[in-house]
């Protein structure tokens, strides 16, 4: 099929096929950006969930340290939130603080899948579209009385084009949107892990990093009293 029938078809469809072809591009430029983040994410929250395991304790600085090999990935986040609130004073709060670390990355870990669904969602109609306005553009041939039915019905097969496209530009976009969706739980569920495995080995040394604390207070207060007698 030559480049000139290629546009002629296009044409007939009123111009869908070229948004087809526009949004088969998106459609394979957020596949590709998607999921290179998301294997890095999901091997670089692997290779945490490791290390943590491997660890016999836990501290800020081992924590900064662990999260620096990680920069810019999600886990990064969760384990720079254990290391700010690792002498919290209950479990209880240190996950709620992980839990919030975790929804920050949220929208960051699915990001851009809402444009993929649509695309899978809006094709088949705009396929469907584009093959109305090609059966319109065939049937008009009837009103010229000079023109044969077998041109009425090469229009046909022609508007019917719009209508695969859009079916193909949709399943495409449809078999890598669910796979990415997958992967995008399998990232949640690591994050998840992590933050069970962070509040398990901390959570230990929390009420008594807060007693130290408390003891420090009291120390310095007596300290102060003595002064001012």
């Amino acid at each position: 099929m030559s480049i000139d029938n290629l546009l002629h078809l296009a044409s007939s469809s009123g111009g869908v096929l070229y948004a087809l072809l526009a949004m088969l591009f998106v459609a394979l430029t957020i596949i590709v950006e998607r999921y290179w983040y998301l294997h890095r994410a999901a091997r670089s929250s692997r290779q945490a969930l490791l290390e943590i395991n491997r660890l016999d304790s836990l501290d800020a600085r081992t924590l900064d340290a662990v999260a620096a090999r990680y920069a810019d990935q999600p886990v990064a986040s969760v384990l720079q939130a254990a290391a700010r609130f690792h002498a919290a004073s209950s479990s209880e709060k240190l996950a709620a603080h992980l839990d919030e670390a975790i929804m920050l990355e949220a929208p960051r870990i699915d990001r851009l899948l809402w444009v993929l669904d649509t695309i899978v969602t809006l094709a088949p109609l705009l396929g469907l579209l584009g093959t109305i306005i090609g059966m319109f553009n065939a049937f008009q041939v009837l009103s010229d009385p000079g023109n044969a039915p077998t041109q009425v019905t090469g229009g046909v097969a022609e508007a019917l084009l719009a209508t695969a496209s859009g079916l193909f530009v949709a399943m495409i976009g449809l078999v890598f949107f669910n796979g990415l969706h997958n992967r995008v739980r399998g990232i949640v569920h690591q994050l998840e892990t992590s933050k069970v495995m962070l509040v398990n080995r901390l959570a230990v040394h929390a009420p008594l990093e807060h007693l130290k604390e408390v003891r420090s207070a009291r120390a310095i207060s007596a300290q102060l009293a003595q002064q001012g007698s």
